[in-house]
């Protein structure tokens, strides 16, 4: 059925450190319901592909016209969340040639090294300053590099007078993501199946708000965010992408009214806030065993009350946006309602968007794998995603 359009909220872009940081949490949600509706970007999107016979122009998010002769075959990417989202548009990994350090690591950890075992092996061309291997990626032929749009000349410039065709893209937001499916999808000559996802999603995004509409009107739980850092955690404010999933599983950002990216936060400001839910970056190692034995964190509501959860894994970390996002809306709204188990049916939602994006039967164990069901076991309530 066609996505219901949606009125759309006022919002700042995102910033790249809070991308650089490789927290994954991307930046800014667009608040709530207006976000999947309003922007089909098929409709008003920054990729504007133009048919020109056999072959093709994109206009990127640089607004940077990039020209093929014909179809793209082999593609290197500098960005993180890339690759698994250009294997869901595309339905295989087959084109791609080259990847970031973080996401071979990602690849190697999680399920998706399962889905596409060439994945744990791809060359890597840049790491966490996404600062290219022009050498490495001059080996390998790739008939475009994708690389970020808003980092400046150094990441880009390098790759352009080496003579290679670069996409710029931006993060952060639903709407940014969305522009991504359909660059992907023209790039990769997969402009229906694109299609078909977006539609996916904004049916998802409609879904989930009434799976947890009854539990509105009561006061929104207050969540807090973390990632480990070498000195404590940082947290995703306001402006980041967790904050719209948050919002639209029916709680409330306890940093939402930080200003700075990543910021730092101190036990102190734990305690202060008191959350009644902890989420676990999947960035890190950080576990919630880590968080139930920390003697500081003991008076803290979701410590106490065992609500600490680590959040999954699946083709890609379900922290930020990716094309897996939807099972991530939907995770958190049973996290944060655990009466909604039985209507929520998250597991058979894993295995149909793995059967769709990835053309995989994902078993029974591999599910429990991407729920981290084996570091969730001792949280509250965690049992009911067993069924």
């Amino acid at each position: 059925m066609p996505p219901a359009v949606l009125p759309a909220r006022p919002s700042s872009l995102p910033t790249r450190r809070t991308v650089l940081r490789g927290l994954g949490v991307g930046s800014l949600a667009l608040g709530g319901a207006g976000l999947l509706g309003a922007c089909s970007s098929r409709e008003t999107q920054d990729a504007k592909a133009v048919s020109a016979g056999a072959g093709f122009t994109i206009t990127d998010q640089r607004g940077k016209k990039v020209s093929f002769d014909g179809p793209v075959e082999r593609i290197a990417t500098a960005i993180i969340p890339s690759p698994s989202m250009l294997a869901a548009v595309d339905g295989r990994y087959d084109r791609i040639v080259g990847i970031n350090e973080s996401t071979l690591t990602a690849n190697r950890q999680g399920v998706f090294g399962t889905l596409f075992p060439a994945s744990r092996t791809t060359t890597t061309i840049a790491g966490a300053d996404f600062v290219p291997n022009v050498e490495t990626i001059m080996k390998l032929k790739p008939d475009v590099v994708l690389q970020w749009g808003d980092m400046g000349d150094e990441v880009i410039a390098p790759l352009e007078n080496a003579g290679l065709k670069v996409i710029g893209l931006t993060y952060g937001t639903q709407e940014m993501m969305e522009t991504w499916i359909t660059i992907f999808g023209t790039l990769l000559g997969k402009k229906e199946r694109a299609s078909t996802l977006l539609d996916r999603m904004h049916d998802e995004d409609t879904a989930v708000r009434a799976l947890v509409e009854q539990y509105r009107a009561s006061t929104a739980q207050k969540v807090l965010y973390l990632k480990a850092a070498s000195d404590g955690f940082t947290t995703a404010t306001g402006s980041d992408y967790m904050t719209h999933w948050t919002e639209l599983a029916g709680g409330t950002n306890v940093a939402h009214g930080l200003s700075a990216d990543a910021p730092q936060v101190s036990t102190e400001q734990i305690l202060a806030w008191d959350p009644d839910v902890i989420l676990l970056s999947a960035f890190d190692e950080k576990a919630p065993a880590d968080l139930f034995a920390d003697k500081a964190l003991s008076p803290v509501r979701a410590v106490r009350d065992r609500r600490v959860y680590k959040v999954p894994l699946g083709g890609y970390r379900w922290d930020p946006p990716c094309c897996e996002s939807p099972l991530m809306w939907r995770w958190a709204a049973q996290i944060l309602n655990p009466r909604t188990a039985s209507r929520n049916g998250l597991r058979e939602r894993i295995k149909e968007t793995f059967d769709l994006l990835y053309g995989y039967d994902i078993s029974a164990a591999e599910t429990d794998q991407v729920l981290r069901l084996d570091l969730n076991a001792k949280s509250a309530g965690y049992d009911g995603f067993r069924a």
